[in-house]
This record gives structure tokens, C-alpha cells and sequence, in this order.
């Protein structure tokens, strides 16, 4: 098979993947709590065997990987926690749209940490993602079928979606300090941090009472941490930059037509402008789109000045 023909049906599997992870999430009966650490220790125990499988433990493991990796688990894991309570508090598909501004937290920190440029055209993009927050925050959100999230804890749910973001692009910038560093390698040991973080209040004392329920949990750390981390890696390392960005909008598309069909979560006019403003802006920003090209001086004019 051509390799971008598998690499894109990898990554079209491992976004669709994503997208019905708030399903199990919700469905599971479980404290979220539970469910990030038993998705570590399932996907944990997957990515050991792909890496032992691969090679990749036999490689000398440097201390400065262990760190880096490490503080990349702990966001990863912050990540999940967010993400996943504020299903609960804003709807599956409003949570997905909001996390969805992760792009523009990477240029932020890019800006901070590695002095890349705020072009006019990324601020501008900035500018559409904030106003479809804006309408988002905004919304109404005891009508239209999301009778559950309203008040306070609606704005909590956004914020925490937001703050999954935020810590995501953190985990980002740290996995560009590893360039060179087998990815499953450092899943793996993410995971592994992600078990170490949450053992001391993982309730396992009480654990799931049905065969449901176990499913559940193993199915979130096998396929949707083990295996998407798989079919995402294969895909990055077999399809341009820009391809890979447009197939990511498959999972917030995925996540919003699940949460209609699973929950009868139907979005306002205004949440859904502002959902669409927010991953318009996104998939500008990841693949390079230009609302305007700058004026260039020709060289003629250049020559005569």
C-alpha cells in the first residue's frame, strides 16, 4: 500500500478513535479519577509490549529523557483530568470544541520559550478563536437539549477544557526537547508517571463491580491510549505536516456527532458559531492559511527608491 494512502487511513482511524473516548468516559459510571488511572495502566501495559517488541528498550534510557518525559507525563495526565471532568460540567461536544484552541496555546509558549514570531496572520486567527469563545461563554446553556450544564459549573467545564489545552501544548513543547526520541518510548513512560500520579488516590479499594465496567476501562487504556498512540505515530511519520493537520479535525467532528447521537446534546446557534469559529480557526492556524498575503515591494521599485 502507498505510504500515504496507509498513513492516512492510520490517521484517520486513530482521530476517530479520539473522538469516542467522551462516550466510554461518560458511560464508564466511574470517577474520573479512576478512569485516567486505569487508561495509564492498560495503556502502559500496550505500549511495553509494542516497545519491547520494537527494540526500543534495549536503547540506553538517559536521565534527562526520564526527566523530560516524566514532566511531560504529569501534564499529560493534568491533560486527561481536565478534559475528562468537564465532560461532565460543559457536554462533550462543547469540551471538544473549546480544547480545540490548543494550537493556540503552542504559539504562545513558542513565543515565550522559543522567541517564534506572533505574525499578524496568527494573531488574527487568535482574534476569531477568542470571539467564538466569546460566543460559547456566552450561550444559553440550559436550552437546546443541554438541559444539564448550566451556571457555574458550565463556565467551570470551558475552563477546565481550556486548562486540558493548555497543559497539552506544555506536554508538546516538552516532546520537542526529545526530537530524535522513539514516541512510543515516551508514551510509555508518560503513562508509567500517569501510574505513579494517581495510585495514592486511584480508589482501589473499590473497584469496578461488573464485567461492563472493566471493558469499559480496558478498551479506553488499550485502544484509545495504546493502540491511537500507535496509528497516530505511524501516521505523523508517514504524511506531510499539512495533511496530518487537516485528518486531526476528524476527532472534534467525531466527538460533537457522538455526543448528539449517544446524549441528544444539540447544540444553540450560538454555540455551534462559536464551536465552528474556534476549529476554523484552529485548522487556519495548523495549516498555514492566509486571511491576507502582505504587500511586497517589487524589486524594480526596490531598485528605483
Amino acid at each position: 500500500m502507498d505510504k500515504t494512502v496507509s498513513g492516512t487511513v492510520e490517521m484517520t482511524a486513530a482521530m476517530a478513535i479520539s473522538g469516542t473516548i467522551g462516550w466510554f468516559v461518560v458511560v464508564s459510571g466511574q470517577p474520573v479519577l479512576d478512569v485516567v488511572f486505569w487508561r495509564c495502566v492498560f495503556g502502559a501495559a500496550t505500549l511495553l509490549v509494542v516497545c519491547a517488541g520494537m527494540g526500543l528498550l534495549r536503547g540506553a534510557v538517559t536521565l534527562r529523557l526520564l526527566a523530560l518525559a516524566a514532566l511531560g507525563g504529569v501534564a499529560i495526565v493534568c491533560n486527561w483530568l481536565l478534559l475528562f471532568l468537564s465532560y461532565s460540567r460543559a457536554s462533550i461536544s462543547i469540551s471538544t470544541a473549546v480544547y480545540n484552541t490548543q494550537p493556540f496555546m503552542l504559539v504562545g509558549l513558542g513565543a515565550i520559550f522559543f522567541s517564534e514570531r506572533l505574525t499578524v496572520n496568527k494573531l488574527a486567527w487568535l482574534a476569531i478563536a477568542f470571539a467564538g469563545m466569546l460566543l460559547i461563554v456566552l450561550a444559553q446553556p440550559g436550552a437546546a437539549g443541554l438541559n444539564a450544564y448550566s451556571g457555574s459549573d458550565y463556565l467551570a467545564g470551558i475552563l477546565m477544557a481550556l486548562g486540558a489545552a493548555f497543559f497539552y501544548a506544555v506536554a508538546a513543547v516538552i516532546t520537542k526537547k526529545l526530537a530524535g526520541t522513539p514516541p512510543h518510548l515516551i508514551a510509555l513512560i508518560q503513562v508509567c508517571v500517569g501510574i505513579v500520579m494517581l495510585a495514592p488516590f486511584a480508589h482501589l479499594s473499590q473497584l469496578p463491580a461488573t464485567v461492563g465496567s472493566w471493558a469499559i476501562l480496558v478498551t479506553v487504556g488499550v485502544v484509545h491510549t495504546g493502540l491511537m498512540y500507535i496509528l497516530l505515530y505511524g501516521a505523523i511519520q508517514k504524511l506531510p505536516t499539512a495533511l496530518t493537520g487537516s485528518l486531526s479535525f476528524i476527532y472534534p467532528i467525531v466527538a460533537i456527532m457522538v455526543d448528539y447521537v449517544a446524549f441528544g446534546h444539540r447544540l444553540q446557534l450560538t454555540q455551534i458559531g462559536g464551536a465552528a469559529a474556534i476549529l476554523i480557526a484552529a485548522a487556519g492556524m495548523n495549516l498555514g492559511w492566509q486571511l491576507w498575503k502582505p504587500k511586497r515591494v517589487s524589486a524594480q521599485a526596490e531598485s528605483s527608491s
